[in-house]
Protein backbone atom coordinates (compact mmCIF):
# COMPACT_ATOMS: atom_id res chain seq x y z
CA UNK A 1 0.00 0.00 0.00
CA UNK A 2 1.60 3.14 -0.76
CA UNK A 3 2.63 5.41 2.16
CA UNK A 4 0.32 8.89 2.98
CA UNK A 5 1.13 12.16 3.47
CA UNK A 6 0.90 12.16 6.79
CA UNK A 7 2.89 9.26 7.60
CA UNK A 8 6.10 10.86 6.58
CA UNK A 9 8.11 12.75 9.06
CA UNK A 10 10.26 15.83 8.09
CA UNK A 11 13.54 16.74 8.96
CA UNK A 12 16.03 19.50 7.40
CA UNK A 13 18.43 21.75 7.94
CA UNK A 14 17.48 24.89 7.04
CA UNK A 15 18.34 24.63 3.26
CA UNK A 16 16.43 21.55 2.27
CA UNK A 17 14.68 18.95 3.87
CA UNK A 18 13.73 14.74 4.04
CA UNK A 19 10.83 13.24 4.49
CA UNK A 20 10.65 10.03 6.28
CA UNK A 21 8.94 7.09 6.07
CA UNK A 22 7.38 5.15 8.92
CA UNK A 23 9.10 2.48 7.38
CA UNK A 24 12.04 4.32 7.60
CA UNK A 25 12.30 5.12 3.86
CA UNK A 26 13.28 8.34 2.51
CA UNK A 27 11.21 9.18 -0.01
CA UNK A 28 11.64 12.53 -1.09
CA UNK A 29 15.31 14.73 -1.01
CA UNK A 30 16.27 17.36 -2.90
CA UNK A 31 20.28 18.09 -2.86
CA UNK A 32 21.84 20.69 -2.18
CA UNK A 33 18.91 23.29 -1.94
CA UNK A 34 15.48 22.92 -1.75
CA UNK A 35 14.44 23.96 -5.60
CA UNK A 36 17.28 21.16 -6.82
CA UNK A 37 15.86 18.26 -8.29
CA UNK A 38 14.98 15.22 -6.19
CA UNK A 39 17.76 12.90 -5.72
CA UNK A 40 14.81 10.66 -4.00
CA UNK A 41 11.60 11.09 -5.30
CA UNK A 42 10.02 7.77 -4.96
CA UNK A 43 7.12 9.85 -2.89
CA UNK A 44 6.12 10.85 -6.50
CA UNK A 45 6.42 7.91 -7.94
CA UNK A 46 7.91 4.75 -7.06
CA UNK A 47 11.05 3.05 -5.90
CA UNK A 48 12.74 3.43 -9.23
CA UNK A 49 12.39 7.17 -8.63
CA UNK A 50 14.65 7.11 -5.70
CA UNK A 51 14.65 5.70 -1.93
CA UNK A 52 16.65 5.08 0.89
CA UNK A 53 15.34 2.93 3.12
CA UNK A 54 16.69 1.62 6.69
CA UNK A 55 15.01 -1.00 9.06
CA UNK A 56 14.67 -4.09 10.20
CA UNK A 57 15.29 -6.83 7.63
CA UNK A 58 17.55 -9.11 5.63
CA UNK A 59 18.51 -10.43 2.34
CA UNK A 60 14.73 -11.68 1.70
CA UNK A 61 11.83 -9.96 -0.20
CA UNK A 62 9.22 -9.20 2.42
CA UNK A 63 7.84 -5.85 3.00
CA UNK A 64 9.39 -3.30 5.15
CA UNK A 65 7.62 -2.96 8.15
CA UNK A 66 6.48 0.57 9.94
CA UNK A 67 8.31 1.71 12.96
CA UNK A 68 6.17 0.69 16.26
CA UNK A 69 6.94 4.20 17.75
CA UNK A 70 8.61 7.34 16.52
CA UNK A 71 8.83 10.69 17.95
CA UNK A 72 11.55 14.08 17.65
CA UNK A 73 14.30 14.41 20.51
CA UNK A 74 12.94 17.19 22.66
CA UNK A 75 12.37 20.31 20.36
CA UNK A 76 14.68 19.32 17.40
CA UNK A 77 14.59 18.07 14.24
CA UNK A 78 16.00 14.72 15.11
CA UNK A 79 13.74 12.06 14.61
CA UNK A 80 13.75 8.60 16.40
CA UNK A 81 12.30 5.64 15.30
CA UNK A 82 12.27 2.31 16.81
CA UNK A 83 10.98 -0.90 16.23
CA UNK A 84 10.20 -4.07 18.14
CA UNK A 85 11.00 -7.18 16.66
CA UNK A 86 11.10 -11.07 17.57
CA UNK A 87 15.15 -10.42 17.93
CA UNK A 88 14.71 -7.19 20.08
CA UNK A 89 14.13 -3.67 19.85
CA UNK A 90 16.18 -1.10 17.40
CA UNK A 91 16.15 2.82 17.49
CA UNK A 92 16.83 4.69 13.99
CA UNK A 93 18.15 8.27 14.20
CA UNK A 94 17.96 10.86 11.19
CA UNK A 95 19.02 13.90 11.37
CA UNK A 96 20.41 16.96 9.11
CA UNK A 97 23.29 19.34 10.42
CA UNK A 98 22.63 22.62 10.07
CA UNK A 99 25.34 23.82 7.55
CA UNK A 100 26.02 27.10 6.74
CA UNK A 101 28.07 27.00 3.95
CA UNK A 102 28.96 23.15 4.35
CA UNK A 103 28.26 20.70 2.30
CA UNK A 104 24.80 18.95 2.84
CA UNK A 105 23.99 15.60 4.78
CA UNK A 106 22.05 13.24 5.82
CA UNK A 107 22.88 11.21 8.76
CA UNK A 108 21.10 7.73 9.76
CA UNK A 109 22.20 6.46 13.23
CA UNK A 110 21.17 2.66 14.24
CA UNK A 111 21.25 2.05 17.72
CA UNK A 112 20.72 -1.36 19.44
CA UNK A 113 18.32 -0.91 22.47
CA UNK A 114 17.34 -4.75 23.02
CA UNK A 115 18.37 -7.91 21.89
CA UNK A 116 20.13 -8.30 18.59
CA UNK A 117 18.51 -7.18 15.07
CA UNK A 118 19.48 -8.12 11.93
CA UNK A 119 19.23 -4.67 9.80
CA UNK A 120 19.12 -3.75 6.25
CA UNK A 121 20.09 -0.68 4.37
CA UNK A 122 18.71 -0.53 0.77
CA UNK A 123 20.15 3.13 -1.05
CA UNK A 124 18.98 3.76 -4.54
CA UNK A 125 19.98 7.26 -5.66
CA UNK A 126 18.01 8.89 -9.41
CA UNK A 127 19.17 12.28 -9.95
CA UNK A 128 16.50 14.60 -11.94
CA UNK A 129 13.45 13.49 -9.97
CA UNK A 130 14.33 9.53 -10.92
CA UNK A 131 15.29 10.72 -14.84
CA UNK A 132 18.69 10.10 -14.22
CA UNK A 133 20.70 6.16 -12.86
CA UNK A 134 24.03 7.91 -11.69
CA UNK A 135 27.39 5.77 -12.32
CA UNK A 136 28.15 4.23 -9.05
CA UNK A 137 31.48 2.93 -7.43
CA UNK A 138 33.69 2.00 -4.32
CA UNK A 139 36.15 4.25 -3.33
CA UNK A 140 39.06 1.86 -1.30
CA UNK A 141 40.14 3.73 1.61
CA UNK A 142 44.19 3.66 3.55
CA UNK A 143 42.36 2.44 6.72
CA UNK A 144 40.92 -0.96 4.40
CA UNK A 145 37.60 0.88 5.08
CA UNK A 146 36.10 1.85 1.60
CA UNK A 147 33.14 4.56 0.35
CA UNK A 148 30.35 4.56 -1.81
CA UNK A 149 30.17 7.64 -4.52
CA UNK A 150 27.72 7.90 -7.42
CA UNK A 151 27.96 10.37 -10.05
CA UNK A 152 25.78 12.18 -12.41
CA UNK A 153 26.89 15.27 -14.42
CA UNK A 154 27.60 18.13 -11.91
CA UNK A 155 26.25 16.08 -9.14
CA UNK A 156 27.81 13.73 -6.65
CA UNK A 157 26.74 11.22 -3.11
CA UNK A 158 29.17 9.65 -0.68
CA UNK A 159 27.88 7.37 1.24
CA UNK A 160 30.09 6.51 4.37
CA UNK A 161 29.06 4.04 7.10
CA UNK A 162 31.06 0.80 8.78
CA UNK A 163 28.97 -1.86 7.51
CA UNK A 164 30.23 -3.68 4.15
CA UNK A 165 28.19 -2.56 1.05
CA UNK A 166 27.19 -4.23 -2.27
CA UNK A 167 25.68 -3.47 -5.13
CA UNK A 168 22.44 -5.56 -6.87
CA UNK A 169 19.94 -4.39 -8.98
CA UNK A 170 21.30 -1.07 -9.43
CA UNK A 171 20.88 -0.28 -5.62
CA UNK A 172 22.86 -0.41 -2.87
CA UNK A 173 22.86 -2.44 0.25
CA UNK A 174 24.21 -2.85 2.95
CA UNK A 175 22.99 -6.17 5.61
CA UNK A 176 24.35 -5.99 9.02
CA UNK A 177 23.17 -6.52 12.81
CA UNK A 178 22.86 -4.65 15.80
CA UNK A 179 23.39 -5.26 19.26
CA UNK A 180 21.88 -3.89 22.75
CA UNK A 181 24.55 -0.42 23.12
CA UNK A 182 25.77 -0.72 19.77
CA UNK A 183 25.61 2.27 17.23
CA UNK A 184 25.98 2.02 13.59
CA UNK A 185 26.25 4.99 12.07
CA UNK A 186 26.04 6.29 8.11
CA UNK A 187 25.91 9.34 6.37
CA UNK A 188 24.75 10.69 2.62
CA UNK A 189 26.27 13.53 1.68
CA UNK A 190 26.17 16.01 -1.43
CA UNK A 191 29.61 17.21 -3.05
CA UNK A 192 30.02 19.12 -6.57
CA UNK A 193 31.23 15.94 -8.67
CA UNK A 194 34.25 18.74 -9.86
CA UNK A 195 35.39 19.35 -6.11
CA UNK A 196 38.01 16.60 -3.98
CA UNK A 197 35.76 14.04 -2.27
CA UNK A 198 34.08 15.72 1.30
CA UNK A 199 35.80 14.46 4.43
CA UNK A 200 33.74 11.48 6.30
CA UNK A 201 31.63 13.13 8.97
CA UNK A 202 31.91 12.48 12.54
CA UNK A 203 28.30 11.60 13.05
CA UNK A 204 28.46 11.21 16.49
CA UNK A 205 29.19 15.07 17.25
CA UNK A 206 26.89 16.20 14.34
CA UNK A 207 24.45 14.58 16.05
CA UNK A 208 25.00 16.91 19.27
CA UNK A 209 25.66 19.95 17.75
CA UNK A 210 22.84 19.90 15.84
CA UNK A 211 20.55 18.74 19.29
CA UNK A 212 22.19 21.74 20.36
CA UNK A 213 21.15 24.28 17.43
CA UNK A 214 17.61 22.98 17.04
CA UNK A 215 17.41 23.33 21.10
CA UNK A 216 18.86 27.27 21.24
CA UNK A 217 16.66 28.01 17.83
CA UNK A 218 13.29 26.80 19.39
CA UNK A 219 14.37 28.65 22.47
CA UNK A 220 13.62 32.02 20.85
CA UNK A 221 10.14 31.00 20.86
CA UNK A 222 8.22 32.96 23.78
CA UNK A 223 4.75 30.95 23.25
CA UNK A 224 3.65 28.87 26.40
CA UNK A 225 0.07 27.43 24.81
CA UNK A 226 -0.40 24.07 23.93
CA UNK A 227 0.76 24.00 20.82
CA UNK A 228 4.33 25.20 21.49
Amino acid sequence: MPARIEDYALIGDMQTAALVGRDGSVDWLCLPRFDSPAVFAGLLGTDEHGFWRLGPGGDTAAPAVPADRRRYRGDSLILEQEWDTDGGTVRVVDFMPPRGTAAPQLIRIVEGVSGTVRMRSALRMRFSYGRVVPWVRRVEQADGGHRTVAVAGPDSVWLDGRAETYGRDLTTYADFTVTAGERIAFALTWQASHLDAPKPPDAEGMLDATADFWHDWADQCTYQGPYR
